[in-house]
């Protein structure tokens, strides 16, 4: 299957070449000792009728996703990495990606597709909640333990599980921020507050990528406090509704 979007093509990638330009593209995102996959390990999910797609700018390849299918009963792909190339971010090259991976699933009678991210990046948080409408469903403490590649060195690995039910409508929806705040954000530091009544919001800081370079320290307060605060939370029952543009996880909790 070709999908053409967003001013890019988008196809399944079998080709070595092609699977090694997407380790290629991995490395150059990334910027670890080790790829974060190999263009053998892409081959070998291909091979296994997995997903692995990639988005081309003409003859360049631009962006990559790669998942694997969960146990048959499950109907579920997980998708386990995808990147962009830095020069074409902004032209929505993630999101024909994710159109793509979603026809493949639909095609193969797959009910739902799961990632993780870090909860703490903003426009990803965004991206996914909003834009695509998944559900946030389980907050992973540390999920993939140190990583060694040069976004995530040095931090503790925290995610956020999403699963995305691709046989609902895709309808993204604006969230407007009205809660009690458990979370804020005070002189670019975490300030915990109320998380009563049925809405409730949780802050991230404008740019964690930058905050971990200029000020690890308040990175790492970040960290903890968005694990406490969204994953206890989680943990109790509520739900994230969305997340809105201003930087406020929308969750939605019972009081009784």
């Amino acid at each position: 299957m070709t999908l053409v979007a967003q001013g890019v093509v988008v196809r399944q990638l079998t080709a070595h070449a092609d699977l090694l330009a997407t380790q290629r593209l991995f490395e150059s995102i990334w910027q670890g000792d080790t790829p974060p996959v190999t263009a053998e390990l892409l081959r070998a999910m291909t091979k296994a009728g997995n997903y692995v797609a990639g988005a081309f700018d003409g003859d360049v390849l631009v962006g990559a996703c790669a998942g694997f299918c969960s146990p048959p009963a499950a109907r579920s792909l997980h998708s386990h990495i995808a990147g962009v190339a830095a020069e074409t971010r902004g032209r929505a090259v993630g999101l024909a990606l994710k159109l793509d991976q979603r026809q493949w699933a639909l095609d193969r009678g797959l009910t739902e597709i799961t990632w993780t991210f870090d909860p703490l990046v903003r426009r990803n948080a965004h991206f996914n909640l909003a834009k695509l409408a998944a559900d946030a469903t389980e907050y992973l403490p540390d999920f993939y333990g140190d990583m060694h590649d040069g976004i995530n060195a040095g931090v503790e690995s925290d995610r956020l599980l999403v699963s995305w039910r691709i046989t609902d409508p895709v309808v993204p929806r604006a969230v407007t921020a009205r809660g009690a705040v458990a979370l804020d954000i005070s002189d670019g530091l975490p300030v915990r507050g109320s998380a009563s009544g049925t809405t409730v919001l949780v802050a991230v800081p404008p740019d964690i990528e930058t905050l971990r370079t200029t000020n690890p320290a308040a990175a790492r307060e970040w960290r903890h406090a968005v694990r406490e605060v969204l994953g206890g939370l989680l943990a109790e029952g509520a739900r994230v509704t969305g997340f809105d543009k201003a930087g406020w996880y929308v969750l939605e909790r019972s009081t009784q």
